[in-house]
This record gives C-alpha cells, sequence and structure tokens, in this order.
C-alpha cells in the first residue's frame, strides 16, 4: 500500500474520530455544564450596568480582567456564543448519526430471529393447538392486531414467523428532543446579540458613547429598520415622541430606528396607600411611518402593543424634566442667608458661592418615597469598653445612617417628594445629594433628610436637619453660622460664664476662665477651618490621660451643651429675634442640633438645597423588542414536549411467535417478547397475552 494511502485512511480515522467525539454524549454534557456555569455567573453578576460600577465593585486590576473575559455581557459574550453554536453542532451530528438506525429499527420487524434464540428470551411461552400452521398463525396475528399491534406474517424453513411490534414511535422521542434543543438553541441565538455582533463585526457599526441629540448621531451607530432582532429602551416624556430605541452596549449605545413614531399623550400610574405603585400605564399613538396610519393605544405591565411584528412593552417610569424651585442655604461661613434657585430634571443650572463656581445637575425627582422610619435605638447611646474615638464614631453613623434601615419591622410610609442632585465643582469632582421635601418623624422628633454619597454605587448617607417651631430648617443654619462666627462664640461664652456663676463672681478670675473654658470648647467643637464636631472633640480628650478621660469627657459634653444654647440666644439677638425659652421641646432640638452640625462636617457641600415647590412631568420607559426566534423558541418547545412524552410515555414492545408443526400432531407455538424497559405493566401484558394467545378459537 502507498503511503499516501496510509495517510488517507489515517486522515478519516481521525475525522472519524472526531466526528465521534463532538457528537457524543460526554461531549454534549460538558457544554452543558459550561452553560450552566456561565449562567450563574451571569446571575451572581449584574449584567450590563455601566462600566463605571464595575470599577468601584472591583477595582481596575480585576475590572479589566472581567471585561475581556466578557463577565459583564456573559450572554452576548463571544465564548458564550461558540460554545450554543457547538452544541448545536455537536447535537446536530448527534441526530444525523442516529437517526436513520432508529428510522431503520422503526421500520424493521426483526424477522431474522430463530426458533433457538426465541428459547433464550426471558419472557418466553410455549404452547400446542390443534390447528394447522398457517390458520394458527393467522389466529395469533388476528389476535395480535386486537391487542393493538401491528403484524407481520413470514415463512420459514419448517415453520411460520408472527412478527408483531407496537410502541416503535418510541424513537421519535429522542429525535424529537435532540431536535428540539437544537431549534431552541437557534431560537436563542436569533434573540441574541449575535445579528448586532455581526453587524459590529462586518459592517462597520460602534457603539457611540458621547452625548447629544438623537437625531444627531451618524450612521455607524445607528442600525437600520432591517435589523432581524434587538431588545432597547426609549424614555418618552408626556406630550413628546420617539421613533428610535436605545441598545445599550458595554462601551455606549446603538440607535436603533423604529418603523413607527411612538407619542406618549398620557402616563398614568395608581399607588398603593403605602405609596408602593400599584399599576402604571401608557396611553400613546402609534404613527406608521410608511402608510401614515395613526391609531392609539393603552401600553400596560404585562398587556404589551405588537405592531409590525415589533413589541413595545411598559417597563418602567422616569422623570421627563420636571421643573423645580429650591431655596439654598449655605453650609460654610458665618452667613445663612437663604437664596432662590431654580432648576428642570435632566439640566444643570450653575451656582456660585463665594470665589468658587459650581454645577448643578438635576439628575431625579420623585413625588413619592416609601421608606422606613422605624428608629427605636437611641443614636447618641455611649457603649462601656470604646475608645472614646469609636463612641463618637457610632454615635456619627447613628446619625448618618440610612433612612430606610431596620426594614425587618415594616413601619413603611411615604415620607414625600424628594430631589437628587450632583453637585460639581470646577475640577470635575461630583457629591450625589438626595433631599427630601417635607420633615420625617424619627425617634419621636421632626427632622429633614440630606443624603449624600460618593459613588454611585454606594447607599446614601443621611444628615438628620431638625425640624424648628417653623418647621423649617432656619433655626439650625442660624445655628450653623453663629458656630462659624468667633465674634458669636465668644459672646456666648461670656453669657455662658455669667449664667454659670454667682452674681457675686460675674466679674471674677473664675468667670474670666469659665468663659475662655467655653470659648475654647465652642471653638473645638467648631473646628476652626480644620475638622469639627464630635471627632474633634474625641481628638482633644485623647491628648488627656487615659484615667481622666471619663469624667473630662462629662465636664466638656456639659459645657458644650450650655454654651451651644448661649450661642443660641446670641444668634437670635443679633437677628433682632427674642430669646428662646428654655423648654424640654427647645432643649431636644438643641440636642439633635448639636448632633447634626457635628454630621454636617461630614456633608461635603457648600449649600443645602431643600424643595420648596415643583411640576412634575412624567416620562415613560417603554422597552421596545423584535424576537424572531421567539417563534423558533416555541416550535422547539413543542418538540421538546412531544418527544418527552414519547420517551417516557410510549413503550416499545415486540412480540414473536414461531409456529412450526407438533411431532405428536397439531402446531407447536413459541412466543418470546421484548421491551427496552421491563415494567410491572409489561409483566401484565406479557401474563395477558399468554393466556390470551393459546386460547382455541
Amino acid at each position: 500500500m502507498s503511503t499516501t494511502g496510509i495517510e488517507l485512511k489515517t486522515r478519516r480515522r481521525g475525522l472519524a474520530e472526531a466526528v465521534e467525539l463532538l457528537s457524543s454524549m460526554r461531549f454534549a454534557i460538558t457544554l452543558l455544564v459550561m452553560i450552566a456555569i456561565a449562567a450563574i455567573i451571569g446571575t451572581i453578576m449584574q449584567q450590563d450596568r455601566a462600566m463605571p460600577d464595575y470599577v468601584n465593585q472591583f477595582g481596575p486590576f480585576w475590572f479589566e480582567v472581567f471585561r475581556k473575559v466578557g463577565l459583564y455581557t456573559v450572554y452576548s459574550a463571544w465564548w458564550f456564543l461558540l460554545i450554543l453554536a457547538v452544541l448545536i453542532v455537536s447535537t446536530g451530528l448527534c441526530v444525523a448519526r442516529n437517526a436513520p438506525k432508529f428510522l431503520r429499527d422503526m421500520r424493521s420487524w426483526r424477522d431474522s430471529v430463530r426458533e433457538e434464540s426465541l428459547r433464550n428470551f426471558h419472557h418466553h411461552s410455549e404452547w400446542t393447538a390443534p390447528l394447522d400452521t398457517v390458520p394458527l398463525a393467522q389466529q395469533t396475528a388476528n389476535r395480535l392486531a386486537d391487542a393493538g399491534y401491528r403484524t407481520k406474517i413470514v415463512e420459514k424453513p419448517g415453520g411460520v414467523l408472527v412478527a408483531a411490534k407496537k410502541g416503535a414511535a418510541n424513537k421519535f422521542g429522542y429525535i424529537f428532543a435532540h431536535t428540539a434543543i437544537i431549534v431552541i438553541l437557534l431560537g436563542g441565538l436569533l434573540d441574541s446579540n449575535l445579528p448586532i455582533r455581526f453587524q459590529e463585526w462586518f459592517m462597520g457599526k460602534t457603539p457611540y458613547g458621547g452625548t447629544g441629540l438623537i437625531s444627531a448621531i451618524a450612521p455607524q451607530h445607528r442600525l437600520g429598520l432591517g435589523n432581524p432582532s434587538f431588545r432597547g429602551n426609549t424614555m418618552i416624556p408626556e406630550g413628546q415622541a420617539s421613533d428610535t430605541a436605545l441598545l445599550q452596549q458595554a462601551d455606549g449605545v446603538l440607535v436603533q430606528d423604529l418603523p413607527f413614531t411612538i407619542e406618549l399623550k398620557k402616563f398614568t400610574i395608581d399607588f398603593y396607600s403605602t405609596g408602593m405603585p400599584k399599576l402604571f400605564a401608557s396611553d400613546v399613538v402609534i404613527r406608521d411611518h410608511e402608510t401614515g396610519k395613526a391609531f392609539p393605544a393603552t401600553v400596560k405591565v404585562n398587556q404589551p402593543l405588537i405592531y409590525r411584528g415589533i413589541a413595545v412593552y411598559q417597563s418602567s417610569f422616569e422623570d421627563g424634566g420636571s421643573k423645580l424651585k429650591l431655596t439654598g442655604w449655605p453650609m460654610a461661613g458665618t452667613s445663612d442667608k437663604p437664596f432662590a434657585i431654580e432648576g428642570e430634571v435632566g439640566n444643570a443650572t450653575a451656582l456660585k458661592q463665594g470665589a468658587d463656581t459650581y454645577s448643578v445637575e438635576w439628575s431625579g425627582f420623585r413625588p413619592f418615597n416609601v421608606e422606613n422610619t422605624s428608629q427605636n435605638n437611641d443614636a447618641r447611646a455611649v457603649t462601656k469598653g470604646k475608645s472614646l474615638e469609636e463612641q463618637f464614631s457610632q454615635t456619627l453613623s447613628q446619625h448618618s445612617g440610612s433612612a430606610a434601615k431596620n426594614v425587618g419591622n415594616k413601619d413603611f410610609k411615604n415620607v414625600g417628594p424628594s430631589v437628587q442632585y450632583k453637585l460639581r465643582d470646577k475640577t470635575g469632582q461630583a457629591r450625589e445629594f438626595l433631599n427630601y421635601m417635607q420633615p420625617v418623624t424619627l425617634e419621636g422628633r421632626q427632622v429633614y433628610l440630606a443624603g449624600v454619597r460618593t459613588n454611585p454605587s454606594d447607599q446614601f448617607s443621611f444628615l438628620r436637619i431638625p425640624a424648628d417651631d417653623e418647621h423649617g430648617v432656619r433655626e439650625w443654619m442660624r445655628l450653623r453660622a453663629a458656630l462659624a462666627d468667633a465674634s458669636l462664640r465668644e459672646e456666648a461664652a461670656r453669657r455662658y460664664a455669667a449664667r454659670a456663676l454667682p452674681p457675686g463672681d460675674a466679674n471674677g478670675t473664675l468667670a474670666r476662665q469659665l468663659q475662655d473654658s467655653a470659648a475654647k470648647t465652642l471653638a473645638i467643637f467648631a473646628g476652626d477651618g480644620s475638622q469639627g464636631g464630635y471627632l474633634a472633640v474625641s481628638k482633644f480628650l485623647e491628648r488627656i490621660p487615659a484615667a481622666e478621660q471619663e469624667k473630662a469627657a462629662g465636664v466638656f459634653m456639659k459645657m458644650l451643651n450650655g454654651a451651644m444654647w448661649e450661642l443660641w440666644q446670641a444668634a437670635r439677638a443679633r437677628a433682632g429675634e427674642a430669646a428662646v425659652t428654655p423648654t424640654e421641646t427647645h432643649g431636644r432640638f438643641l440636642q439633635q442640633a448639636t448632633n447634626a452640625l457635628s454630621d454636617s462636617f461630614f456633608y461635603g457641600a457648600p449649600v443645602f438645597l431643600a424643595l420648596d415647590d415643583f411640576k412634575e412631568v412624567k416620562a415613560s420607559v417603554l422597552q421596545v423588542t423584535r424576537s424572531p426566534g421567539k417563534k423558533v423558541v416555541y416550535v422547539g418547545c413543542l418538540l421538546l414536549v412531544l418527544g418527552i412524552f414519547s420517551m417516557f410515555y410510549i413503550r416499545e414492545r415486540r412480540v414473536w411467535v414461531w409456529v412450526k408443526p407438533a411431532p405428536s400432531g397439531g402446531t407447536h407455538a413459541l412466543m418470546a417478547m421484548s421491551t427496552q424497559r421491563k415494567t410491572l405493566d409489561f409483566q401484565r401484558e406479557f401474563d395477558d397475552l399468554k393466556n390470551k394467545l393459546p386460547q382455541s378459537a
């Protein structure tokens, strides 16, 4: 044999082995395990989020590693699509290899059996009948036909063979089930990002990562009407229209053109008594670009509008550009003069504070907010065994914690409107704020919640500004400005010394010392340009010997409370207002105000913006999808059901009866029966045939 012939046979053998491996059960199971692992990853790790969120969560190094692997978009990653494609090929080869054998076996009567082999079957029976060979064979065939079997009579040397079979369609179960996997996977690929990836790879489409008007986006960032599959969102404010959808990608968006325009006439939302959304729906008008046809429709949750093969679902709702009126309060310096500011959600407003200029980016407005307002713990409790710094840090965390903690106690209430915005400085650094319009009752007192966070992935921490007698923040703002004013602190220290000492000692050395101590206490708490509040107090007390710290802390806090009261009165006197009556209510207000002043050093904003009035503009977020693979998947599911039904509920049985003349006269019959799965039903059927077939006509 030539070398070429040997090489050819080797190649054919290698190809055959590769095909056998690719179409084997163990290879298919391996692929299914890989798909299951990918699905677990896609479930645990949130998909299609903004890239900065992943950077904040995993850090720059692992962010880049996971990005290259494609874990942020698992179901559209190249390796996941490749696994699906290989599984389709593997299953297809399996069907191609085995389906012809199954079909031949279904058509086969297996009439080449011999008498000796039938006697070796576990389920067999023999009897003698007075009929001749042919009549007995015909009678047996008829009785098997009455039992639901298809029969065939075959002449054999020395006798007649009756072959019968029932349930041969069981083989269709394997064919249908494997074909169903192929069909479902093909449907899934049709509805995946594969068509979009194809356009990116071969048609020059690229995601758009900038900002601006959708109408001005270049064609290379837009997908045409012929795009076979997509899933995108469009946000439409009331009274406006849209004929595009945005498809979120890892590094931007693709704009999908629609064959019709969706105009939002009205967005309706109903609430439960707690303020939670109960139902929301969009009243829209659809205008077909090709025919000019226009018709009204209502899109509700779980009640989509389907037109021209495109389904429009009610996804969520957003703010569509609500008009806001706010009052700004300085959070630094000695001024407490408010100023008016206006904004529109989705836009930005310039803000000038002293020599610095900021940009207020209005990012959200909510007319309803459901929060848990249960706060049973004393946020000012001091735990023994901890350092003073740990105690003050605990106090700070309790006062600055989320208003939505302790969700298990079910004390949910609608706390009214809120505004969300980012305050960006000239260097581009920004913090995000969330302020509630109305005061919330916490720990028996009304407070205004002012949330702040540095990263979008963080939860808001809340500054709690106590409401004054006029249910506003003016008194707290006045106290904050007074604490920053050195002259007012000196006046408050003088008042405190005069009130704390007997009248005869008011002008003596002790009074001067007490006044200096009170002024120093206020200065430490004020921070004098550095970090103030309880943290500054704790750092000051750490310089005192440990044995005397607890006593010193008690004296310091007592002096601080008294000096803060006098500071409040001095500030009111300078503003030309009467002194506050020392009542329990005012005492609690001052304590909460002091706690809020300590927390305010972590607020990190030059102003506090209080929402006064608004004109809400609603916007509906609609999901627009074209899913040609959906019907393909339905066909696959039907095949899968038929396949499973055939495999589990149709049992193939075969019966052979060998009929030949008996040596002693009459006719001898040998029956054998087989099945793939031996069950109690099979045993009963065998016993029934064993008793029925020998009976005389």
